[in-house]
């Protein structure tokens, strides 16, 4: 099956496609909280089995740049994050993000770690979605990407289970992601639970934050643009 098949001959520089564009509140990261602007595109080259987003790979439509860039500002928050499926698989992504910067947006991008992130915007926070094996795409993770980091950037690890925690603890420490930008766990909803990742954490001394998932605790879990 062709995963790129929603974007294929479709997505170019001018031209991206799109799930949807819409206001909420940001649920994760150390933004949690704020109003944001989701930019959500279609299709994504990874299949994490607990992927929360699965409508992302397939359902979309073609938007222009400059009708993204004219509903953010018709949306009008400062805050905008760029998220998928996955985003760097459209060249568009990265002139859009640069002229959401130059419009004076605090802009996130939520990334998988499997493409390269050199090439974003520097002023761009990039939150760097690292595979767990628990994910089952854990060999897609590109390491090259560890050394682009900046201390603007956060990297994001989701966890389903214990053994999905040891194998995060050992990739901050050999990696020392404590010390190059902030580092987020993130409990796997309805399998790992809080509780649990955070006495972990607190044992381990860990140089992290507990990432939860807000929305999920204001709106229903399955809704969709919220």
């Amino acid at each position: 099956m062709n995963r790129l098949a929603p974007i294929d001959g479709v997505a170019t520089a001018d031209t991206l496609v799109l799930h949807e564009v819409y206001a909420s509140v940001q649920g994760e990261s150390t933004y949690a909280g704020r109003p944001c602007t989701f930019v959500r595109t279609t299709a994504g080259n990874l299949r994490c089995v607990w992927c929360d987003t699965p409508h992302a790979f397939v359902e979309g439509r073609p938007w222009a740049r400059a009708e993204v860039l004219a509903e953010v500002q018709r949306l009008g928050l400062d805050l905008v994050e760029i998220t998928g499926g996955e985003p760097l698989l459209q060249p568009g992504v990265l002139p859009l993000m640069t002229e959401l910067c130059d419009r004076g947006h605090t802009v996130l991008l939520e990334t998988s770690g499997s493409l390269d992130i050199r090439p974003v915007d520097p002023r761009v926070v990039r939150v760097v979605d690292f595979k767990a094996p628990g994910s089952g795409e854990a060999s897609q993770n590109l390491m090259s990407n560890v050394d682009a980091l900046r201390s603007t950037d956060e990297v994001k690890l989701v966890l389903a289970d214990r053994a999905d925690y040891d194998w995060a603890r050992d990739f901050v420490a050999a990696h020392d992601l404590g010390r190059r930008c902030v580092v987020l766990l993130s409990p796997v909803f309805g399998a790992l639970a809080a509780a649990d990742l955070a006495a972990w954490m607190v044992a381990d001394r860990l140089p992290a934050r507990l990432n939860l998932q807000v929305h999920k605790q204001i709106w229903d879990p399955q809704a969709r643009g919220v």
